[in-house]
């Protein structure tokens, strides 16, 4: 819909194609500096500053000496999780746990005879149990040396790592950042770019509605992405092709982008 009536061949803020900003390129490059060599990493943030992205920008962006598997359904047993590792390798899942190590492990080494690099992803790792990460990490020690083992998750995780009981996780952990909110002048370079790629022009919006999406947004990319999209579609009802403070109110007053004593006012004591 939104493609139709502005007249453009690319959905505005496609997953596809993606575009790293400076911050999470300097993360990516750092991540595949670890995949040579070998490691454990931490990717944490809270929900929308962008760490999907930068898996994203992994997996399109992977050469021919460089495997990724990504994993996201965190909320399993151990034996399942295998099973779902399996079906990420492209083995066969049949058996008993200790048989999936053993064929995950085999083609690990099968990868790195042929001089490629491995970077397993598990993304939501903050909602994994802590002893199927565990023996998670105990399986990958019998990984080759430059097999590198991504964490992304909320900074959850990190509290959990710093129990003394999970020692044994931490003092593995070879690289870990956190990543922050975009300040204004980044998201606002962001959304312009997404519009670029879209083949939308600038002037589609406003300065006063850019400037409204930028701080609603609150440094959030999923938050500013959504708004953007909102706006479009709003515009699309309207049957215009701009966007002004206007559309971008209407946006804004729907109880999801609102505060909570916005929607629930307390009543004078």
């Amino acid at each position: 819909m939104i493609r139709a009536w502005f007249g453009i061949n690319t959905h505005p803020f496609s997953i596809e194609n993606v575009t790293l900003l400076a911050q999470q390129q300097d993360i990516f490059d750092t991540l595949k500096v670890h995949c040579q060599q070998g490691g454990l990493c931490l990717l944490m943030g809270q929900p929308g500053t962008g760490k999907s992205v930068i898996k994203d920008a992994m997996k399109q962006n992977t050469d021919k000496r460089m495997v990724i598997i990504s994993v996201n359904r965190t909320m399993h047993t151990y034996s399942n999780t295998l099973k779902i590792l399996c079906e990420a390798f492209a083995i066969d899942i049949d058996g008993l746990h200790v048989k999936c190590e053993k064929r995950l492990i085999e083609e690990a080494f099968t990868l790195n005879r042929q001089g490629k690099m491995l970077a397993t992803i598990i993304d939501e790792a903050h909602l994994m149990d802590i002893d199927v990460l565990r023996k998670l990490r105990l399986m990958f020690e019998e990984f080759p040396k430059n097999h590198n083992l991504i964490l992304i998750g909320q900074p959850d995780i990190m509290a959990k790592m710093a129990l003394k009981v999970n020692d044994d996780i931490k003092s593995r952990i070879t690289y870990s950042v956190l990543m922050p909110k975009l300040n204004p002048d980044d998201l606002e370079a962001f959304i312009l770019a997404q519009f670029d790629k879209a083949g939308l022009g600038h002037n589609i919006l406003t300065s006063e509605a850019l400037a409204l999406i930028v701080r609603s947004a609150d440094g959030v990319l999923r938050r500013a992405r959504n708004l953007c999209i909102s706006c479009l579609l709003e515009a699309l009802r309207a049957r215009i092709k701009s966007i002004d403070i206007d559309i971008v109110n209407k946006v804004l007053i729907q109880p999801h982008w609102r505060n909570d004593y916005d929607i629930f006012p307390q009543n004078p004591s």
